[in-house]
């Protein structure tokens, strides 16, 4: 059989499986398993199953994972998240827009002990929106602040898609979280830029603010309970960056010192540690069985050599190398408005990384990769806001219960808009992502 339409018969069956809303693990492996057996046979296929299972989980780097979002499973009921909203909307009480501010900082501030996108946002829905909603913010503006202050939650590190990557990637991954620092800085930016245009651009959206703002008592006590998050987050990152433990020991003190500091406040119940662990498990297996699944596709995929064609075809064009990496990043984007995330990384790294790796960038090998790792991350981001899947749009919206999900779509609108610039300064200046790597030892 033609390589070309083997593939393509490989990757339209696994969109038809996610069509009829088979899981998009079992859709991998199944459509992986399905072209692997028309390539080299049943026996070979058995022998690759025999291991793959091993090969893949027995990963010790792999334990970042459930660390860090039992991290954040913790910190959510714990109360941390509550004390970073009210500390944050104390401090911007005086602006237009200042509950949806401080929804986006404190997004930033929980993504920093997260690692998640999805629970950050559903964490500050819980959070915020009764706030916003009982001080007249419109549930457009509400539900899009939140499901796109919800991307911080991975775009400021630790990160788990980053992790991913760097795994694959074989990338350290205390540079790549390095390196996501400013990026994830200038997204929080850009997100409250966006607030303030749309309030200013439709007054309707969001209320004035209070005549007479907090006094300096009541935002030094709310000040208190942010102490916790930021003795975490120094704790953790000081002591990765500062080369005193790797990043999977980062994740296991920053766990220990989340719980501490939620034990601490007296809102860590036994039935919360119970549910904690729980979600942080079916999460795990939920990505792990997607590592398997991706595995499978990736060696079916392989064994068409058409990635190794791809890469060699590009080569030979001749093509500017940013205008290659461009058109890299715009088929993620495409490719995120149907598929989640870490399904996207997984199942395209093998095929995209060896191209980029490739081009003449004018940067060192390793530079290379942690500047698309950040680059995939920030397409990563805008799927999880773009239709027709916006995963981030979808909890939010389910959260909010009675709001049409167009509305929500039309909420995210200004923050795609920020996203989309943020990724091609990204593009054109490498350096934004590379200035702290250095440091990351």
């Amino acid at each position: 059989m033609n390589p070309l339409l083997l593939c393509a018969g490989i990757f339209s069956a696994m969109l038809l499986l996610m069509a009829l809303r088979v899981p998009i693990a079992a859709a991998m492996f199944a459509a992986g398993a399905g072209g692997y057996l028309v390539q080299a046979g049943w026996g070979p296929l058995a022998a690759f199953l025999n291991n793959l299972a091993f090969a893949r989980l027995a990963n010790y780097e792999l334990s970042v994972i459930p660390l860090f979002l039992l991290m954040g499973q913790l910190a959510t009921r714990g109360g941390l998240s509550r004390a970073l909203f009210e500390f944050a909307s104390l401090v911007l009480a005086r602006f237009r827009g200042g509950l949806a501010m401080a929804a986006v900082m404190a997004s930033a501030a929980f993504g920093a002990i997260c690692g998640s996108s999805v629970a950050t946002a559903a964490t500050m829905t819980s959070v915020a929106l009764p706030e916003m909603r009982r001080h007249g913010y419109s549930d457009r503006l509400s539900t899009g602040t939140l499901a796109a202050g919800g991307t911080l939650g991975i775009l400021i590190p630790p990160s788990v898609p980053l992790v991913i990557y760097g795994i694959l990637a074989e990338q350290n991954i205390a540079k790549l979280f390095a390196a996501a620092v400013v990026p994830g800085l200038l997204a929080t930016v850009g997100y409250l830029l966006a607030i303030a245009v749309v309030v200013r651009w439709r007054p309707a959206e969001a209320p004035l603010p209070p005549a007479a703002p907090s006094g300096t008592r009541s935002v030094a006590l709310a000040a208190r309970g942010v102490v916790p998050v930021a003795a975490v987050f120094l704790l953790v990152f000081g002591g990765i960056y500062g080369g005193l433990f790797t990043p999977t020991e980062g994740a296991a003190v920053g766990t220990a010192a989340t719980a501490v500091a939620a034990v601490l406040r007296g809102e860590l119940s036994w039935a919360g540690v119970r549910e904690a662990f729980l979600d942080t498990a079916s999460t795990c297996a939920m990505i792990f069985l997607i590592f398997l699944g991706a595995d499978l596709m990736n060696a079916a995929l392989a064994l068409t050599q058409v990635p190794a064609r791809l890469a060699s075809t590009v080569a030979g064009w001749d093509l500017p190398a940013l205008a290659v990496v461009a058109a890299i990043l715009a088929f993620y984007i495409l490719l995120g408005a149907v598929m989640d995330e870490l399904s996207m990384i997984m199942l395209t790294l093998p095929i995209f990384l060896p191209l980029v790796m490739g081009l003449d960038l004018g940067l060192p090998q390793e530079s290379v990769a942690i500047w698309f790792g950040i680059l995939v991350l920030m397409t990563v981001s805008f799927g999880l806001l773009a239709p027709p899947v916006g995963l981030n749009v979808h909890v939010v919206n389910g959260l909010a219960g009675g709001t049409p999900i167009g509305h929500s779509y039309q909420g995210v609108l200004p923050f795609l808009v920020t996203d989309a610039l943020r990724l091609a300064l990204l593009l054109a200046v490498p350096g934004l992502c590379l200035a702290l790597v250095t440091h990351a030892g």
